[in-house]
């Protein structure tokens, strides 16, 4: 009898970790792909050059482009303006489209900027 009880919680607390993980995981998506889920994403882009980056009151504002299809994506990132932003090649933006004002609004911005050792010549 423990021993099914021993079992039962094992499976119980698998089967609950499974849905908290599944939950938890944020997959890589396309410009195209973030507008049209309504679930928590991650998208990564190019900072596109044809709109100015601003920092309004507790809201860093500025625009990805995809690099495969040129579209682009406002993106309000609730926090000041990261380290490195202006050096940065790609941006990953960590959060949820909102249809009714056509913005992503990112919990987490992650910078990736260029290595210092790109373009370096092996000996």
């Amino acid at each position: 009898m423990r021993k099914i009880f021993l079992a039962a919680l094992l499976i119980g607390f698998i089967a609950y970790a499974g849905m908290n993980l599944s939950e938890s995981v944020t997959p890589y998506v396309s410009i195209a792909e973030a507008t049209a889920s309504n679930k928590n994403v991650q998208v990564k882009g190019l900072l596109n050059k044809n709109f100015e980056p601003r920092q309004s009151n507790d809201e860093f504002i500025f625009s990805l482009r995809d690099e495969n299809t040129n579209e682009t994506l406002q993106v309000k990132y609730f926090g000041p303006k990261p380290d490195q932003f202006d050096d940065a090649y790609h941006i990953v933006a960590v959060g949820k489209y909102n249809a009714a004002d056509e913005t992503f609004y990112a919990k987490k911005l992650l910078i990736k900027c260029p290595s210092k050792y790109e373009g370096q010549i092996r000996d």
